[in-house]
C-alpha cells in the first residue's frame, strides 16, 4: 500500500507557511454549563484575530451559520477571508477531530490523514467529529489516507523534519491503547506523517480531559528547540510531573543532538464550573506572521507573552483571554487546525 511517506508527503511544522486555519463553531450548550451565552462571541473574537493574518475555514452546519455570521461581523473579523463550511460537529476541538494535513514539497500537493477520534478515549460523544476529516477531504478534493488508530492533533508535536513529540499519558492510555498493535500504531505514525523518531515524555496536567495532550506541555518552536512548561510550586500537583518532563526533554538526543529547552511558566489552576481546570500558555497558535497566545488574567500572562515573543522574532504576538474557553478544558491551539500552504 502506498503511504504518504512513500509518496513524498510529510507533516509540516506549524511555523511553516499556511493557507488557512480550520475551526469548528460551538454547537452543544451542555458542554459549557452556565456560560454558553458568552461562548459564540469569544469564539468569534478568536476567529477574527486569525483573520487578520490568514484565511479561516469554519465548520458551521445548518442553523449555526447565521449566528456565526452575526458574531463574526460584531467581532470585526475580516469576512473576506472567512469561509463557513456546512460540516456538522459534536464539539469545538478541531485540533483533535480535524484532519492532520500533509504536503509534498516537490509537487506542492496537499493531502490529509484521517485517524480515529472517539472523544479522548470515549469520554464524550464524537460520532460527528469522527467524520470531519473525510468531509474536509471531499470538500477540498485532496487525497485522504485513513488509519484505524486513535490519534489526536493536540497529542502530537512535530519538528517538520522527522521528529515527533508526544506523551505516554495519552498514547499509552488503556482508553486508546487497549488491544492495539503498538508496533503497527507507531509504524502508521512514521509512514503517515513522515516521522523518523518518536520522542516521549510522561504525564500531562492535572484534570486535563485529554489525559495529557502535548500542546499544553511542550511545543517545537524550531527544529531542535522546544518551549516547555515548568512548575516551581511544590504544592502544585503539576510540579513533580512537569519537572520530570523537563528532565526527560533535556536528556533526549534525537539524531545524537541535544535539544534546546526553554521554560514557560505554568499559570495557577482556575476553578470554573465546579472544577479546577488546567490553563497553559503553551496552548498558543502559530499563524502566518503572528502567534496568538492564551492569557488567563494572571501574573504569568506578561511573562509568557515576553518569552513567546522572544521565541518568534518578526511575528506579531497577540494575547487572547481564554478563561471562558477553559471551561471546556482547552484554549487556542486545541480549537484550531492549520492547513499548510501548497
Amino acid at each position: 500500500m502506498s503511504t504518504p511517506r512513500s509518496l513524498g508527503f510529510r507533516m509540516p511544522a506549524e511555523w511553516e507557511p499556511q493557507s488557512a486555519t480550520w475551526l469548528s463553531w460551538p454547537s452543544n450548550t451542555a458542554l459549557w454549563p452556565g456560560h454558553y451565552g458568552l461562548i459564540p462571541a469569544k469564539f468569534a473574537e478568536f476567529a477574527a484575530a486569525i483573520s487578520k493574518f490568514q484565511p479561516v475555514k469554519i465548520n458551521a452546519a445548518g442553523k449555526l451559520r447565521a449566528e456565526a455570521e452575526r458574531e463574526l461581523k460584531a467581532a470585526k473579523a475580516d469576512l473576506s477571508v472567512i469561509e463557513l463550511t456546512d460540516i456538522a460537529t459534536d464539539d469545538v476541538w478541531c485540533r483533535d477531530h480535524g484532519p492532520i494535513f500533509v504536503k509534498n514539497d516537490q509537487t506542492k500537493e496537499l493531502a490529509l490523514t484521517d485517524w480515529e477520534f472517539h472523544g479522548w478515549g470515549g469520554k464524550f460523544e464524537a460520532s460527528l467529529d469522527n467524520q470531519v476529516p473525510g468531509k474536509v477531504a471531499a470538500r477540498l478534493g485532496v487525497k485522504k489516507f485513513s488509519y484505524p488508530f486513535e490519534l489526536e492533533g493536540g497529542g502530537i508535536e512535530v519538528s517538520g523534519d522527522g521528529l515527533l513529540l508526544t506523551t505516554e499519558a495519552v498514547q499509552n492510555n488503556p482508553n486508546r491503547a487497549e488491544g492495539r498493535d503498538d508496533a503497527a500504531f507507531h509504524a502508521a505514525i512514521r509512514d503517515g506523517l513522515a516521522i523518523d523518531e518518536l520522542l516521549w515524555i510522561g504525564e500531562g496536567l492535572a484534570n486535563d480531559d485529554t489525559d495529557g495532550h502535548i500542546d499544553n506541555l511542550a511545543r517545537f518552536i524550531a527544529p531542535r528547540t522546544i518551549l516547555a512548561v515548568s512548575e516551581a510550586d511544590k504544592a502544585s500537583p503539576n510540579c513533580a510531573p512537569m519537572q520530570e518532563n523537563l528532565k526527560r526533554l533535556r536528556e533526549m538526543r534525537p539524531r545524537g543532538q541535544r535539544l534546546d529547552i526553554i521554560e514557560l511558566p505554568l499559570p495557577k489552576s482556575i476553578r470554573l464550573a465546579g472544577r479546577d481546570l488546567p490553563p497553559s500558555h503553551a496552548n498558543f497558535l502559530i499563524v502566518n506572521g503572528g502567534v496568538l497566545v492564551p492569557l488567563y488574567g494572571q501574573d504569568s500572562d506578561k511573562i509568557a507573552m515576553g518569552i513567546i515573543g522572544d521565541c518568534f522574532p518578526g511575528r506579531k504576538i497577540v494575547g487572547i483571554d481564554c478563561r471562558l474557553l477553559l471551561i471546556e478544558g482547552g484554549a487556542l491551539h486545541c480549537l484550531s487546525q492549520q492547513q499548510p500552504a501548497g
